[in-house]
């Protein structure tokens, strides 16, 4: 069963580590993620007392941004997740049959990561068992783990310069985590042949932060308009929706599960 640092996953975890025993849990490391990410998984650890399994790839973000030709992943060309997740974790499994607990809930419209391995079968326990959002959440707050902080400013698990955030997201990275935006600028400039790569549409990191105000006043503006019509909802409960209303961006359908 693979976490991802969010809370889907760890929901999944909780719900499966006494039904099945001898799971094997594991993260595909990215080294590129969120100090938030790494804390949640080691308060998994401790609270269920489960091992995971920390899958690196051979070579790690820096290596495959060299042999892209610089080329930044984006919606068009998430070679992040094929060479950082898939590669790994087939790798890992290798040619024994294996079961995939996939944490998709019974709400959600889509399928996630499917390996076109015929030796690995996804199963889908929450959409099984009828488990929508509310489920998982319902499923964090008893056992204690609870939800990863950064679920206060960003909707989902990945690498701390995933291109799916929100510009909203964006701007809260450079707020929480300066030197983490610093380092997401720096990929946008290593370019010498005068190529330019950014992680956003239409405009650099650069671009984006110097219209923070701006983007700061439209997200409050949506999160008014949300908290009154949803009044008992907490922020983490709505974010996602309010983002929703300003980037309708799908995320990578590996990365947050």
């Amino acid at each position: 069963m693979g976490l991802s640092g969010g809370k889907d996953s760890a929901a999944l975890a909780i719900y499966l580590y006494k039904k099945i025993p001898n799971l094997e849990y594991f993260f595909c490391d990215t080294h590129k993620e969120l100090p938030e990410t790494y804390e949640f998984l080691d308060r998994i650890k401790a609270r269920l007392g489960i091992k995971i399994e920390y899958l690196s790839a051979e070579r790690g973000f820096d290596h495959w941004l060299n042999v892209y030709g610089g080329y930044l992943p984006s919606p068009k060309s998430r070679w992040c997740t094929k060479q950082l997740k898939i590669v790994p974790l087939e790798k890992f499994v290798g040619e024994d049959d294996a079961i995939s607990y996939v944490a998709i809930r019974a709400d959600e419209n889509r399928e996630g990561y499917i390996s076109t391995k015929p030796n690995i079968k996804a199963v889908f326990p929450f959409k099984e068992a009828g488990i929508d959002l509310a489920g998982v959440r319902k499923i964090l707050d008893e056992s204690g783990i609870g939800i990863p902080s950064y679920y206060e400013w960003r909707t989902r698990s990945g690498c701390y310069f995933c291109f799916y955030q929100r510009k909203y997201e964006w701007v809260m990275l450079a707020q929480e985590h300066p030197d983490l935006f610093a380092k997401a600028i720096e990929y946008e400039k290593m370019h010498s042949d005068g190529r330019t790569f950014t992680w956003t549409q239409k405009e650099t990191l650069e671009e984006l932060i110097a219209r923070k105000d701006e983007i700061l006043a439209d997200h409050d503006k949506n999160l008014l308009r949300t908290k009154k019509a949803s009044p008992n909802k907490p922020l983490s409960a709505i974010l996602g929706q309010v983002l929703d209303a300003e980037d309708d961006s799908l995320p990578c359908q590996i990365c947050h599960l």
